[in-house]
């Protein structure tokens, strides 16, 4: 199962934030509980199901140990993760840290990007989404001339 689409939601003055019924379910579905792991990445917070994340921790072992900027994004994305469980109620509760590195104030974006969903600021959000209509073109040519098949 794959996170698709996207879902407003708010977070409470705790940080918790209510996943939508088809993301729990894949969370779910994966088993460990309702276990999922967030980290900061790209300006949102990125949220794996436990066993997505133990592919990517192993993907991690075939760095280059020597190349600097690999070690710094190791460190800056590993150490930012926290394992977090689905509350009764279906809610994550964001990290503090999580909160301010996406700058999610009230109102977020919970996108569905395949094997991973995002939390995003709802402005943030909405300002990707201008980006990436204006730059429509742009990336249609990029893909046509890549090795990428996509099939849309």
């Amino acid at each position: 199962m794959t996170f698709r689409g996207h879902a407003y939601r708010s977070l409470d003055p705790k940080g918790r934030l209510m996943l939508p019924q088809e993301f729990r379910d894949v969370v779910l579905s994966a088993g460990q509980h309702g276990r999922v792991i967030l980290t900061n990445f790209d300006g949102c917070v990125v949220g794996y199901s436990l066993q997505e994340w133990e592919k990517i921790e192993e993907s991690f072992q075939r760095i280059n140990m020597l190349n600097r900027q690999l070690r710094d994004f190791q460190r800056f994305f590993i150490s930012g993760a926290m394992e977090l469980e689905l509350d009764k109620q279906g809610r994550i509760l964001i990290p503090p840290h999580l909160r301010t590195y996406a700058g999610l104030t009230r109102e977020v974006v919970l996108a569905g990007v395949g094997r991973k969903f995002e939390i995003w600021d709802q402005e943030r959000f909405e300002e990707q989404r201008r980006k990436m209509e204006e730059g429509f073109d742009l990336v249609m040519d990029a893909l046509a001339e890549s090795d990428c098949e996509l099939r849309i």
